[in-house]
């Protein structure tokens, strides 16, 4: 009896254990920020999209395909010409995402891998079109209506294809070494004008300022000449006692001079044997 009770148990056991594989089998987890789009071996990929949670499924006749919705970065280098003809090296950052309710059609047309297949396409083919519409400095003083343009027109072609691009940017943004070099020696050439101005003005003011002495000089002579006119020698005789003045005042203050009284007879008084 007791054996027969446990063999039930383990029949019930082991029928309770295919059970739960069958459903555990049937059943798919969908993450946040993902969905699911479910392939028919009969009847191909259903139309509607599975969101988060749990679902069902027939195993071997039904298969999930999860798609991750969330914001994605992707860098696309580009090299182009400017209107210019100057050659331009860009790189553009794009934030992308797919449109949940076109998954079925993205994953028939283009497959998972939807962003590898279209974002190197249309973004080089609408970044060159923006760029060759602007000069090479245009490109750097305009640089935020170019990005807004590559966004306009970038934004139209990827919803063709179901996905939205939350932002586009431009990251990287150089010229050809000829451009660079051009550049260079504008700066260069700015430079020397510039240093040639100052030397010129630099001229001018020193002529000026010889201009101005060589007038204060002449005024000075002709006053000089007027008071000659008027005062006679009385002006030289006043200038000279100034002058003579000044030099005493300049002599008696230093400890090295020694004056002696006038004549030709000094020496002659000393004693003989210093004479000697």
């Amino acid at each position: 009896m007791a054996a027969q009770f446990f063999n039930r148990i383990g029949q019930m056991g082991l029928g309770v254990a295919l059970l739960g594989g069958v459903v555990n089998s049937a059943l798919y987890n969908v993450e946040g920020g993902h969905r699911a789009v479910i392939f028919d071996r009969f009847t191909g990929i259903k139309e509607n999209v599975v969101g988060e949670g749990t679902h069902f499924f027939i195993p071997w006749v039904q298969r999930p395909i999860i798609f991750d919705i969330r914001a994605q970065p992707r860098n696309v280098p580009v090299i182009t010409g400017s209107k210019d003809l100057q050659n331009v090296n860009i790189t553009l950052r794009i934030l992308y995402r797919p449109i949940p309710d076109q998954l079925p059609k993205i994953y028939t047309i283009l497959g998972q891998d939807y962003d590898e297949r279209v974002l190197p396409s249309i973004a080089p083919e609408v970044l060159k079109a923006v760029v060759a519409q602007f000069d090479a400095g245009e490109l750097i003083t305009q640089r935020e209506m170019v990005s807004q343009r590559v966004s306009q027109e970038l934004t139209v072609r990827a919803k063709q294809f179901g996905f939205i691009l939350d932002d586009i940017s431009l990251t990287h943004l150089t010229f050809g070494r000829e451009f660079t070099l051009a550049v260079e020696m504008k700066q260069v050439a700015q430079q020397e004008a510039e240093k040639a101005r100052f030397v010129v003005e630099k001229a001018e003011q020193q002529k000026l300022a010889s201009i101005i002495s060589a007038e204060g000089d002449a005024e000075a002579a002709g006053l000089l000449a007027k008071s000659f006119g008027e005062a006679g020698d009385g002006l030289v005789e006043l200038r000279r006692i100034e002058a003579a003045e000044d030099i005493a005042y300049q002599l008696s203050r230093s400890r090295g001079v020694a004056y002696l009284p006038s004549g030709q007879s000094t020496l002659l008084n000393l004693p003989s044997t210093l004479a000697q």
